[in-house]
Formats: structure tokens, C-alpha cells, sequence
């Protein structure tokens, strides 16, 4: 029987995971085989198509996992008892924190994103839209309340803010100039300075 676990407690499904995200940001999701991926995770393709199904599978989990964790936090912001200006700044923050937290798996996401099935492609779009959404009525309460300027359409918002976020992989080195709680409160700023009555 298999180990569902490595000798520091790892479990397969995240040791897969962890090989997965290694070898498609070092060498891109078409060019790795399910063979090198269950060579660096350790265990036996068994294993990879038991927890995943396909290598597919596990790019869509690449993705899904970063994406759960920030609707996770976005929900928690978003139902604070906190004035509306606030849980917007500390969502639009924690967006950048956790995308750069996770940068190969936004990087690999958006670069791969075309070798998904139509199916899982709508999949991950439907869950994107869903937290896209849930940041846009926050936008809107604030607008509906008169502490946002309503000039600007909220779409045109949640857009502007996330095409930064999305771009983050092009350009941000962790050696760089900023931590990124950093570029998290610049951003953030720059998103509600843009909604100032």
C-alpha cells in the first residue's frame, strides 16, 4: 500500500502539488511529463492519477488552491465589522500579498492557462468571477453609501485593480526594492485614491 505520507509528514496530494508547481514554472506545462513530476513528488503514477486524475488536474489544482485561500480571506474582509473603506483597502492588499506569496502558481496559471479543457477552463473561470464579483459589492456599497466616487463604473474598478494583480509575475522579484506588503499598501492606495469622492 502506498504512503499517503513522506517520513516529515507530507501528504501526497501536496507533495505532488509541490513538484508539479516546481517543474512547470522551471519548465513550462507542455514541456513536463507526469513521469518527472511523480519522480520529484517521490511516489508512483498511481499515486498522481489516484489523487488527481491527470496532469491537467493538477494544473487546474495549481490554480484553485491560491484562488480558494483568497476567497477565504476576501469573505472574512468582506463580512468584518469594519467601515466599508476598510475591508476594501485590506482585501485589495491581501489580493497582492497572497498572488505574490504564490507567484509561480499565478505565473504558471496565466501562462498555461490555454492547456486547460473547455470544461476546467470554465471551471476556473466561474471561481474567478465569483471572487471578482464579491470585491465588486464592495466597491458598490461603497458607492451606494457616498464613500466612493460613483463617476467610475465598478467593473472598471475590480479590472483596473486586478490587471495589476494579474501582472505581478512579470515583474516583482523577491530581491527586490519592495517586501510585498509593500507593493500590497501601494497598490491599495493607488485603488482608493482612485475612489475618492
Amino acid at each position: 500500500m502506498a504512503r499517503t505520507t513522506d517520513g516529515k509528514g507530507v501528504p501526497v496530494p501536496q507533495r505532488l502539488l509541490a513538484a508539479a508547481t516546481r517543474l512547470f514554472a522551471e519548465q513550462g506545462y507542455g514541456s513536463t511529463s507526469v513521469q518527472e513530476i511523480v519522480e520529484a513528488a517521490g511516489v508512483t503514477k498511481g499515486a498522481l492519477y489516484h489523487y488527481f486524475g491527470s496532469k491537467e488536474d493538477l494544473l487546474q489544482e495549481v490554480y484553485a488552491r491560491v484562488l480558494r485561500l483568497q476567497q477565504e480571506r476576501l469573505d472574512a474582509f468582506a463580512d468584518a465589522d469594519e467601515p466599508v473603506e476598510r475591508r476594501l483597502r485590506a482585501a485589495a492588499a491581501d489580493v497582492v500579498v497572497t498572488t505574490i506569496e504564490n507567484l509561480d502558481d499565478a505565473a504558471i496559471f496565466f501562462r498555461s492557462m490555454h492547456h486547460l479543457s473547455p470544461e476546467k477552463n470554465k471551471q476556473v473561470r466561474a471561481e474567478r468571477r465569483r471572487y471578482h464579483e464579491r470585491f465588486r459589492a464592495l466597491v458598490e456599497e461603497g458607492q451606494r453609501s457616498g464613500v466612493f466616487t460613483s463617476a467610475i463604473p465598478a467593473d472598471l474598478v475590480v479590472d483596473y485593480h486586478f490587471g495589476s494583480v494579474h501582472h505581478l509575475s512579470t515583474w516583482y522579484r523577491p530581491d527586490g526594492p519592495l517586501t510585498p506588503q509593500q507593493v500590497a499598501d501601494h497598490l491599495a492606495d493607488l485603488l482608493l485614491r482612485a475612489l475618492r469622492p
